[in-house]
């Protein structure tokens, strides 16, 4: 279910389907595949919002989605990709055959990721299944309402939720897999995959798929 996803450093994803390849947040790749027929944005901060990475990835007929209040910032990337969508959060839309859903991405208390940003997660219908990619939040009531069969999930503390506090939104979504994301580099431990592996209860399965 999930040999098509790949976990850069921090929240650099790559999902691929059959006929097509999609980046979320791209950040320190250290190859230039320019294969992105898709590159998903959450938000505007530099691990997310990358111009030189998203450069790396793109090509003249990539599609960028980013949420609508960093339209401007967006702007900066328009000479790599074809066209720019705009996405609010809590909509669902299909764009050029590819069906997706936002999710608000915010901090409960922490003043990192206000809610009235307007930043989003992504649930991603690929092959059958819902994957939810979701972006620098915290287990917000809109996170603990998503249904999916893979969860991408952050857990470096600081700007997120931690290992535990990440676990136990795993525990209440109940995806078949969980892979977390965002540690080990800029926030966390490396070590934290394996702590929030054993914060996570079966059956969901967790795979530690980041690149150190």
């Amino acid at each position: 279910m999930t040999e098509n996803i790949e976990v850069f450093t921090q929240s650099s994803i790559r999902v691929k389907d059959r006929d097509r390849t999609i980046y979320v947040d791209p950040f320190r790749m250290t190859t230039e595949p320019h294969d992105a027929d898709y590159i998903l944005i959450t938000h505007d901060h530099y691990d997310h919002f990358s111009p030189e990475d998203i450069g790396k990835v793109a090509n003249s007929g990539t599609i960028l989605l980013a949420p609508a209040k960093m339209e401007d910032k967006a702007q900066e990337v328009s000479g790599l990709v074809a066209r720019i969508v705009t996405v609010k959060p809590s909509v669902c839309l299909e764009v050029e055959g590819l069906e997706l859903e936002t999710v608000p991405a915010y901090n409960n208390l922490k003043p990192f990721h206000p809610k009235n940003a307007g930043w989003v997660g992504y649930i991603l219908q690929i092959d059958g299944k819902r994957i939810y990619i979701a972006g620098d939040t915290d287990a917000t009531k809109e996170a603990r309402a998503v249904r999916c069969d893979v969860a991408l999930i952050p857990i470096g503390g600081t700007y997120t939720m931690d290992a535990k506090k990440a676990a136990e939104l795993v525990n209440a979504i109940r995806p078949d897999v969980a892979i977390p994301t965002h540690y080990g580099s800029i926030v966390g431990k490396p070590s934290d995959g394996e702590t929030f592996a054993g914060y996570v209860k079966a059956p969901i399965k967790v795979e530690l798929k980041l690149r150190f």
